[in-house]
């Protein structure tokens, strides 16, 4: 099954204001009929890099089948871990960078592994605030769970 994933996340105050995620999954079935998802959710303290991670794995865990997916994002955080194999590195050196460095949001990327284990994933990047349709919903989903009323304490955050 091929499904289309766009993905966002925001920050307020980044790196330690409150922060959301918006995603937005499509699918067309066999009918040739379009089917969306939108997933969002605010937390009360966190960055903008986990809010792009955050919104990466909410949309492939959604997914309740082995897919095809083509992920777009415009974090080129996320795509270039993938695409210019970055995270291959990190975990070949112990979730270490450059000089000996620890990898942030470590416990976001073996989440964001974990999510992505049964699917076949592409990671494309489009520029942000350029007129893209879904990624600028993604962007309004992400900055309404920000701007929300019901936000959750973020997961880990890196010291």
């Amino acid at each position: 099954m091929k499904v289309k994933i766009y993905t966002d996340g925001a920050a307020r105050g980044n790196p330690d204001g409150p922060g959301g995620y918006g995603a937005v999954l499509e699918y067309v079935d066999t009918k040739g009929e379009l089917h969306t998802k939108e997933l969002s959710q605010g937390y009360k303290k966190t960055t903008n890099n986990r809010m792009e991670l955050m919104a990466v794995i909410a949309g492939l865990k959604a997914l309740n089948r082995p897919c095809e997916v083509e992920l777009y994002s415009d974090s080129q955080y996320v795509v270039n871990a993938f695409n210019k194999h970055w995270i291959d590195g990190w975990i070949k050196k112990g979730w270490k960078r450059g000089k000996n460095e620890p990898v942030k949001n470590v416990d976001l990327w073996k989440q964001l592994l974990e999510a992505k284990e049964k699917h076949q994933v592409t990671f494309i990047w489009v520029k942000g605030h350029d007129g893209h349709p879904q990624n600028e919903r993604c962007d309004a989903l992400a900055t309404g769970a920000a701007d929300g009323e019901n936000l959750m304490e973020d997961t880990v955050m890196d010291a």
